[in-house]
């Protein structure tokens, strides 16, 4: 995730970065722009100016384009910042849970609360890997199906025993089965976000009234533009296809683009709590 100061604006706007949508669409405008040009070659020096065009179709169509522009960008960053919100909610009930567990003197007594611990340190850098079609490789994690599932079956297993030996109340185990819980839960709505796309039908019909709009673009306009309609178009496509570039990039916010969510530094930053938490940190 790219790190930046919001209020020095000013100075953003001349650095490029390298997830800036004009080095990806570079080319594209270039083509574009030659496009644009021949198109108003033929039209004014062989055609004279002949074609009667109009600009009041590109104009409705234009404002129709934006609105399902913002509604594509918008539901975007609805599912970027859910999944935002559902590493927050793991970060706050890895914290409850292990503050519940530390309040109880015979349960850190007990020979398998430290393999709990590693069982849960484990956890959100499993479920990291998991929503990145990766698998953590270690002897004692095989590599599962659902490795998140795995290592909640080992904490559970763990909980249970710790029950049975009467470290813990049944009362205890529903207050800390309540915050474990939410484990499996974020690791579900994750898993919803991901494996759920934007409809295909959607995305390619926009793309297809982006390409439209600006193919056509030229013969609208060329009348009021003159050879500036290589520019104009130009900087139109570069605006609606960063916006489409930019839904496409965060619409999942679990991979490695640079305006994903830091699930390394969200992963540590749980570890490290619990750590705290248990004392483990000097």
């Amino acid at each position: 995730m790219v790190q930046y100061n919001p209020k020095e604006w000013f100075s953003l706007i001349f650095q490029f970065h390298k997830s800036d949508t004009f080095r990806k669409l570079f080319w594209v405008i270039v083509g574009i722009a030659i496009y644009s040009f021949i198109l108003a070659y033929i039209e004014i020096e062989v055609l004279d100016l002949q074609f009667k065009s109009t600009s009041a179709m590109h104009a409705v169509l234009g404002f129709v384009l934006s609105i399902l522009l913002v509604f594509r960008t918008n539901t975007a960053y609805e599912r970027w910042w859910e999944g935002r919100k559902l590493w927050g909610t793991l970060v706050n009930h890895s914290r409850s849970l292990f503050l519940k567990l530390q309040a109880n003197s015979s349960v850190k007594e007990h020979s398998l609360y430290a393999e709990f611990c590693n069982w849960a340190l484990l956890f959100p850098r499993v479920l990291e890997f998991h929503l990145r079609n990766k698998k953590w490789v270690q002897p004692e994690l095989p590599e599962q199906a659902h490795q998140p599932n795995f290592v909640l079956g080992k904490m559970y297993f763990c909980l249970n025993q710790m029950q049975k030996d009467g470290a813990l109340s049944e009362w205890q185990v529903l207050q800390i089965e309540t915050e474990m819980r939410t484990f499996s839960e974020v690791c579900g709505a994750c898993e919803r976000i991901k494996n759920t796309p934007i409809p295909y039908s959607y995305s390619m019909f926009l793309k297809k009234f982006i390409f439209i709009y600006i193919v056509t673009m030229p013969y609208g306009f060329i009348r009021e533009f003159g050879y500036g309609i290589t520019l104009a178009v130009s900087f139109v496509f570069y605006v609606l296809a960063s916006l489409e570039l930019i839904a496409e990039e965060i619409e999942n916010p679990f991979g490695t683009d640079s305006n994903d969510l830091p699930l390394e530094e969200l992963s540590e930053n749980i570890q490290k709590n619990i750590k705290e938490i248990i004392g483990t940190v000097s």
